[in-house]
């Protein structure tokens, strides 16, 4: 057994070795292999940031238990929320943390009305939606699922449903449980309560193998994502549980020449000043590149999202996949339309506008579940405190809304209240710049081809 001395030591000179082979490189390559690493790391480190506080940190406000349990939030989401960006405030959430390490863990789900919406997403460490439990792809009649890593082989045990493999050793699933109005959370309780996740052994009456103990480090926090440039110190902690994919492996050694190597420490202090200024300078140029890609897009976010084999590795729309809305899901479980500018293209800004967004009778959403309109404050991107606590606009709601004469439906998007004959329609701005997201659940195929079109936000004169 190596010593503690012998540890350390060992530590020293992997970081030497670390900082001899960035040296070999001259700036100009650091800098593209960093950028390179930055946009392929940005999920990674960004799922990493949000495990970290569900399953990892116990002293994080938004700490809900530990790796492979079951974390019901039995509420819709608040703006005292902040795990993740965009989070929706339709469904009540589950979330498991899957630690697939020691062996598969098994979700098992109860029959459902066929009328409620329900959904586990699951999600890779890559951000890659690989599979789906739930309405869409499995049915309500419920099922046992064995989810497993990378290195499981093993056989189907009797009771299971359907192996689901993994290509990481971590996965974030999270779970929607459609409520169709307030009055309705006690039964949304009651479905969250018959949700089960069990180890291997468990479900077969055995003693539960416990998870490799860990030397967690700390994640970059969103704030400074996309400026520390310890970000490569925490994406190459991460690749050791990310084994490299066959169609990654010129990649991955591209990544080590700068000494990003799985699992060991990146040590930016020990790195000569032109490949510190590299990492920087790679940083800026992949943001660069991912904001760009994101203004391209106009607010379509429909192919943002998916399996490796829709996304067919391009790395720079799964990094702002993520920072759009990560965890949301591919576009045959739901579409996401983003609203960032009115009609005439201006930014929207609660401080200088008001707005309206408006269906048509005949021109509501095709869908087989339901849609909703979520407000969001910006650059944080998370729910706006108001004092209406609303924080969207949804199908649920329509008993609940004012019609326009003709039967169509008028949303009125500002700060302030704008009247009390409308204030039922009224989805409350912050008083400065936002943005909103358009959830269309179970979008029927005139929706995925793009023959029905969302409607634009018009500003009011």
């Amino acid at each position: 057994m190596m010593t503690r001395l012998g540890t350390c030591i060992l530590s020293i000179f992997m970081l030497i070795a670390t900082a001899a082979g960035a040296a070999e490189l001259d700036r100009k390559e650091a800098t593209e292999i960093a950028k390179e690493a930055y946009i392929y790391g940005v999920p990674m480190v960004s799922i990493y940031a949000t495990l970290y506080a569900f399953s990892i940190d116990e002293k994080n406000p938004e700490y809900k238990g530990p790796f492979n349990s079951t974390l019901n939030v039995a509420r819709v989401f608040t703006p005292k929320d902040t795990g993740f960006v965009t989070p929706n405030s339709d469904t009540p959430y589950t979330f498991m943390g899957l630690d697939l390490r020691a062996e598969p863990m098994v979700i098992t789900v109860p029959k459902i009305e066929p009328e409620r919406y329900f959904v586990f997403q699951l999600m890779d460490m890559y951000t890659f939606n690989f599979a789906y439990i739930g309405t869409r792809t499995t049915g309500n009649d419920g099922g046992t699922y064995l989810i497993a890593g990378p290195a499981w082989t093993g056989e189907t045990p009797k009771g299971i449903s359907k192996v689901i493999h993994s290509e990481t050793q971590f996965v974030n699933v999270v779970g929607r449980t459609q409520m169709f109005n307030p009055g309705d959370l006690d039964n949304v309780k009651k479905i969250q309560a018959d949700y089960k996740l069990q180890s291997l052994s468990e479900f077969e009456g055995k003693p539960r193998i416990p998870e490799p103990e860990t030397d967690w480090i700390r994640p970059i926090l969103p704030a400074e994502q996309k400026t520390s440039t310890e970000f490569y110190d925490v994406l190459a902690f991460l690749l050791q549980f990310t084994p490299t994919h066959p169609s990654e492996t010129e990649l991955r050694a591209r990544f080590e020449k700068l000494g990003l190597k799985p699992g060991e420490k990146f040590d930016v202090s020990a790195l000569p000043d032109d490949i510190k200024a590299a990492l920087a300078d790679g940083m800026k140029e992949g943001q660069k590149a991912i904001d760009d890609r994101r203004v391209s897009l106009h607010g379509n976010s429909a192919d943002l999202f998916g399996t490796r084999e829709f996304l067919k590795n391009d790395f720079l729309t799964r990094a702002v996949g993520t920072q759009v809305g990560i965890g949301a899901n591919s576009k045959e479980e739901a579409l996401y339309p983003i609203y960032e500018k009115d009609a005439s293209g201006g930014m929207l800004d609660g401080s200088k506008g008001k707005y309206t967004l408006r269906f048509a009778k005949d021109g509501f959403p095709p869908v087989n579940a339901f849609w909703s309109l979520t407000m969001y404050n910006l650059p944080s991107q998370l729910l706006v405190d108001n004092p209406a606590n609303r924080y969207l606009i949804n199908s649920p709601m329509l008993p609940n809304l004012k019609k326009d004469a003709d039967g169509g439906l008028t949303i009125y998007i500002q700060n302030e209240s704008p009247g009390a004959d409308k204030e039922a329609n009224w989805l409350p701005a912050p008083s400065g710049p936002f943005m909103m997201a358009m959830r269309y659940y179970l979008p029927k195929p005139e929706l995925l081809s793009g023959a029905w079109k969302s409607p634009q936000v018009d500003r009011i004169p």
